[in-house]
């Protein structure tokens, strides 16, 4: 596993896209765990590894630097106007 596709092999794993949110990280890996939980499924080596992807992708997240530039803002939602939306509250 090459360093710089471990993410897009953590998402392969829970099978979810390259843009996702946080919760749908959560259900999917809850979705995934009760049908490869240990109890239900002989397949222990899944298992692990939807463990490992979840963990995984949970760390970057807490650990993820969040940009406020404006321009960084009109990459994640292109066409939304930031400044007008909260123009006069602070």
């Amino acid at each position: 596993m090459e360093d710089k596709n471990i993410f897009y092999e953590a998402l392969n794993v829970l099978g979810l896209p390259p843009f996702v949110t946080k919760n749908e990280i959560k259900k999917r890996y809850r979705e995934l765990a009760r049908e490869f939980h240990p109890d239900v499924s002989n397949d222990k080596e899944q298992i692990v590894k939807i463990n490992a992807a979840y963990k995984l992708l949970m760390e970057y997240i807490e650990d993820f630097r969040y940009s406020f530039d404006e321009q960084e803002l009109s990459k994640q939602i292109p066409g939304f106007d930031h400044n007008g939306k909260f123009n006069g509250v602070f």
